[in-house]
């Protein structure tokens, strides 16, 4: 399947104590530095998973950018349509995990994403809409996110990223004039779904959007559709050791599976991408290539 994933590619910057972790002190533990990013891993994710992947974004003219294109080529995921912005930094994350690879907090230096607009995004809408399937994250501006909810023909799955940049999507879909299921699938966490609204009453998607995949952590995903809601258990976390990248595994999976499948199905492969995902200390686990989708 050929996915044009279209969002943030950032690098990295994880903190994790060795023991258990107390505020306003320094804490012993380790520091790593690797590929991430909501949009990126994504793609990498699917990459391994065997899709032919195209990822779209911005990419900074410094070190962390040089690393990243070199990175994607060597995972097989293509950049033809990204670009590299002269004198831009590119973004970075930065997170601090508890001992127990629990996420504690982090800051996200995005600010490169604000260069994806829609004049920008314009000029690669033919190319998008020859692929089989579209992944967004919130990480592009509103104003981009409506203008690819409108123009975009292959199914249209997005990431809600934070419950900040969730608001982003909610004020691209109000504009949009279509009122059938311009979004084939919506993935969030709890947060995310607070902030869009989809726990208050009378303050729905509606029917912008077809499948809602709220991420649940330790209780695992609710899947919605129709008005109907399923609840799938998460896998017992055996080995878990980093839970930043989980969420981006579960939709890569969800992808994966293809809009032929189930929503049910689809989340099932997605919760075994997103338990493999948190067994590595980086934000993609290369044996997720492993699994298969049957």
């Amino acid at each position: 399947m050929k996915v044009f994933v279209i969002g943030g590619a950032n690098v990295d910057i994880c903190a994790t104590t060795a023991v258990p972790f107390v505020a306003r002190d320094s804490n012993p533990g380790t520091v790593r530095t690797s590929p991430g990013g909501v949009g990126r891993n994504i793609a990498h994710n699917l990459a391994l998973l065997g899709d032919k992947v195209e990822l779209v974004t911005v990419f900074g003219d410094d070190g962390f950018g040089r690393m990243l294109r070199e990175h994607c080529a060597a995972a097989g995921i293509g950049t033809k349509y990204s670009q590299t912005v002269k004198g831009a930094r590119n973004a970075c994350f930065v997170s601090v995990n508890d001992s127990d690879g629990e996420l504690l907090g982090g800051v996200a230096d995005m600010a490169v994403t604000g260069l994806m607009t829609p004049e920008w995004l314009e000029r690669r809408m033919n190319a998008i809409n020859g692929a089989d399937a579209v992944v967004a994250d919130t990480n592009l501006p509103a104003e981009t996110l409506g203008l690819l909810v409108a123009g975009c023909i292959p199914p249209l799955y997005i990431d809600a990223v934070s419950s900040a940049k969730a608001a982003r999507l909610r004020e691209a879909l109000s504009v949009s004039r279509l009122h059938s299921d311009p979004v084939f699938a919506l993935k969030c966490n709890r947060l995310e779904a607070e902030a869009l609204g989809l726990f208050a009453p009378g303050k729905t998607l509606g029917t912008k959007v077809g499948r809602i995949y709220v991420s649940r952590g330790s209780d695992g995903v609710a899947v919605r559709e129709n008005g109907e809601e399923t609840r799938l258990p998460a896998i017992p976390a055996e080995g878990l050791v980093n839970t930043t990248g989980a969420g981006d595994a579960l939709l890569a999976g969800i992808v994966h599976a293809g809009p032929e499948a189930s929503a049910v199905d689809a989340a099932r492969f997605g919760i075994r991408c997103a338990s493999l995902a948190m067994r590595s200390l980086e934000a993609v686990n290369d044996e997720i290539k492993r699994l298969k989708y049957e």
